[in-house]
């Protein structure tokens, strides 16, 4: 079964400490050949306004909101054979197969640039847009700049995997570009996750994460983030179709009403 042959992806210790705390890293996963040429492809396709799917701003639009400008990319891989080349990448595969204990299915590709003077985006859980059933979703955030405190980079509440996923509150926007907060349990401490480019953090979708804004004045936080589901899900939000077995073939899932993309923006 391949999920038993990818299995030695991880360690014994390495996949308890995972049930325990619902995130691991994958330390090195790209190399940094890798991660420049999906790093300067995307910042090239920005700067020619070549980005599909893709509202263009200009820095006089903005409104002094740098993030109008530097939007994040969404399903990327819908169009773009780099993106799709990642989100189906077999190192990715073999770490999910062994977190999942099951064949992954991919379901989502997000590029986030977050330059300096970038809102964070406020605690969630990504399960509450995806929502996949049963089970739930698991995210492989790829770092392409180092990620630290400094500028924005995520942090973690270990052990809210075995949460519900819990109804947000209204986020402050003045700190996160999206509007869903939901606030870290009472005994789960925010654990900032520090990551030099080509590491992956894969985490569970109850796992609740958010970032603060980018303090840096000169320094990016720039990430590739995919989603994906376990293969005996029957179900997800339909926002997410079409999604892919990892040898990129469509496969087809109930679907659910409800979900929506990883976090609502504010309007203004």
């Amino acid at each position: 079964m391949p999920a038993l042959a990818a299995a030695s992806a991880l360690t014994s210790a390495q996949l308890a400490a995972y049930h325990r705390d619902g995130y691991y890293i994958a330390r090195g996963l790209f190399s940094p050949a890798e991660v420049f040429e999906l790093t300067d492809h995307y910042m090239r396709m920005h700067a020619a306004r070549q980005l599909k799917n893709y509202t263009h701003t200009s820095w006089e639009e903005a409104g002094g909101d740098i993030l109008k400008v530097y939007t994040r990319v969404m399903h990327p891989h819908r169009w773009d054979t780099l993106a799709l080349k990642w989100l189906l990448d077999e190192r990715v595969a073999d770490v999910l197969r062994a977190l999942l204990d099951e064949d992954p299915i991919a379901t989502q590709s997000m590029f986030y640039y977050k330059p300096p003077g970038a809102k964070g985006q406020a605690f969630h859980q990504d399960n509450f847009y995806l929502r996949v059933r049963p089970k739930s979703c698991i995210a492989a955030w790829t770092a392409l700049d180092r990620s630290d405190l400094e500028n924005g980079g995520l942090q973690v509440c270990p052990g809210t995997h075995t949460m519900e996923v819990a109804c947000p509150e209204e986020a402050n926007a003045d700190e996160s570009f999206s509007t869903h907060l939901v606030r870290p349990p009472e005994g789960h401490t925010p654990v900032p996750v520090i990551l030099e480019p080509g590491d992956v953090l894969f985490f569970n979708g109850s796992v609740v994460h958010g970032s603060t804004p980018n303090r840096s004045a000169t320094r990016w936080r720039r990430s590739y983030i995919c989603h994906y589901a376990p293969e005996s899900c029957h179900e997800m939000s339909k926002w997410y179709f079409p999604i892919l077995d990892m040898q990129g073939r469509e496969v087809v899932r109930g679907e659910t009403a409800d979900g929506g993309p990883c976090g609502t923006e504010f309007k203004k």
